[in-house]
């Protein structure tokens, strides 16, 4: 028994096989857990045993980067329900007296070019958006209260996710005859940017993001009630297709 072009990089085990029936050249793979052997080799009738050393088989695993507090989802904030008077210069006002922000966007319709009553802003800390979220958040502008909160919850604030808020979420949803579905939403969605967005075609009832049961996780898809079907109507020709958070959005009847 021999074989050929095998270097050994460094020893793991010895293991004896006593081999007796005739076989022709071939190639042989051994492979276990920890070891990998790979040649070829020639076998003859009435061998006698053969000693044969295996190597270790080292595996690299890929060490996942530990989650940043600081990452920018961490520090982006939805602000909804403000006035369509509000543009960016005003919005980025109202935020930086709260915190230095990196970047302030009101939303706008790209076919009608109207505000659609809520923006985002990347704040240049947590602490930033925190604080614009505590100062904010319930305010009055313009006879419209605002609500702000930030589209992703920060990792460092705790290690699983707090449910109790989208819990109570879906139990406040009013079904109703009038209901649309909503689907292929971006995982930042919530139910207020639903509600004002379905607010600027219709009066809107109600809305839900669906959820993974269990988690806090986007299930990508919503819906919304209205109090007549002309809202519905109106909802779906004018809100089929349009972008939400950057996504294509579907909207059928439910």
């Amino acid at each position: 028994f021999r074989h050929n072009g095998y270097v050994p990089h460094t020893s793991c085990f010895n293991q004896t096989y006593s081999l007796f029936i005739p076989v022709p050249i071939r190639h042989l793979s051994t492979q276990t857990n920890q070891c990998t052997l790979t040649q070829t080799v020639s076998f003859s009738a009435g061998a006698q045993s053969s000693r044969v050393r295996f190597i270790p088989h080292a595996v690299e695993t890929e060490e996942k980067p530990a989650s940043d507090p600081n990452a920018e989802s961490s520090r982006r904030v939805y602000i909804g329900n403000i006035p369509r008077t509000v543009d960016n210069e005003q919005l980025s006002k109202l935020v930086e007296e709260h915190g230095a922000a990196e970047n302030v966007q009101v939303m706008y319709d790209k076919y009608s070019g109207r505000s659609r009553r809520f923006g985002f802003a990347t704040m240049k800390s947590v602490e930033d958006a925190n604080a614009v979220i505590d100062k904010l958040n319930g305010t009055t502008i313009e006879g419209r209260e605002v609500k702000v909160n930030i589209t992703e919850k920060p990792i460092a604030s705790s290690s699983s996710p707090d449910l109790s808020l989208l819990q109570s979420e879906d139990s406040a949803f009013v079904d109703s005859p009038y209901k649309v579905y909503v689907g292929n939403l971006a995982k930042t969605v919530t139910k207020q940017m639903l509600e004002n967005l379905f607010s600027e075609k219709g009066k809107v009832v109600s809305a839900k993001v669906s959820r993974v049961p269990g988690t806090s996780k986007s299930s990508g898809f919503g819906f919304v009630t209205f109090s007549t079907q002309e809202d519905v109507e109106a909802a779906i020709l004018a809100l089929n297709n349009s972008l939400l958070e950057g996504q294509k959005i579907r909207v059928n009847k439910a």
